[in-house]
């Protein structure tokens, strides 16, 4: 298998960096499995304070890769294939065990933009730019960012990003606190590195106090609306409105859609 994740370790700060720039890091099913799996290892060494989250290459991620889009293994239920990325998210992100700064340049777009906004910090590059283009792929976010966002922005911006697909730029998202810092693309890493160093030298104990604080006053939300999106995402798999949107995907029309 290729390896589409790696890890690196500087004293207390571990980095997990996506490396499929050919692909603008976007995620399908073995990179997916390399990156929990990345997580789960870092989590588990007992010198590591604080993860660096970052991308390879002019993208930190472009989401999830559309060729894998609705693909399952035989005998996977619609159930099954939603329930085992959202358990995964749950354990691993809602909240993360360590405190998890991303570095994100060029696009971060849905459900590894959606992953981000589960994590502590964001500082983004002066070219990053944010999408949820999920209704454009006939299908709803379900990876628990638009709870996130919601608490972030409020009703108008959720709704806007989604019902859209625009983009919003870096120095939009840091007027929203979407991003607490934008900084040259040049600078990205560096500025990421300082201040995961910064957080690693804090006593751990009150680290983990704050964030546990932090993370009661919006994590139930953020947790329930896992439930409805996959009960939202089965419903949609199996519309007539996603079988035409992959018809016409495929014959390279304009769908028609019924909303059925």
């Amino acid at each position: 298998m290729d390896s589409y994740v790696r890890v690196d370790q500087d004293g207390p700060v571990a980095t997990i960096t996506l490396d499929r720039p050919d692909r603008l890091n976007a995620m399908g099913d073995a990179m997916d499995t390399q990156f929990w799996a990345a997580l789960e290892d870092v989590n588990s060494r007992p010198d590591v304070r604080v993860i660096v989250w970052r991308g390879e290459g002019r993208a930190f991620s472009a989401g999830r890769d559309v060729n894998d889009l609705g693909v399952r293994s035989p005998g996977v239920s619609d159930f099954q294939y939603i329930a085992e990325g959202s358990r995964r998210t749950r354990e691993l992100l809602i909240p993360p065990k360590l405190p998890i700064v991303v570095a994100i340049q060029g696009w971060c777009i849905g459900g590894s933009f959606e992953r981000t906004l589960l994590c502590d910090l964001r500082i983004a590059a002066d070219d990053a730019q944010f999408r949820l283009p999920e209704l454009v792929h006939g299908l709803i976010p379900d990876s628990g960012g638009t709870a996130r966002l919601f608490q972030m922005c409020g009703h108008g911006v959720v709704t806007d990003l989604v019902m859209t697909a625009r983009a919003m730029d870096a120095q939009e998202a840091l007027r929203l606190g979407v991003v607490s810092r934008v900084v040259p693309r040049d600078r990205l890493d560096e500025e990421a590195m300082s201040i995961a160093g910064v957080i690693a030298a804090m006593p751990p104990l009150a680290v983990q106090l704050h964030r546990q604080v932090v993370s009661s006053l919006g994590t139930a939300t953020v947790d329930a609306s896992f439930h409805e999106e996959l009960l939202a995402q089965m419903l949609v798999y199996r519309s007539e409105d996603f079988a035409e949107f992959k018809a016409a995907r495929a014959a390279k029309r304009a769908p028609k859609y019924r909303g059925t």
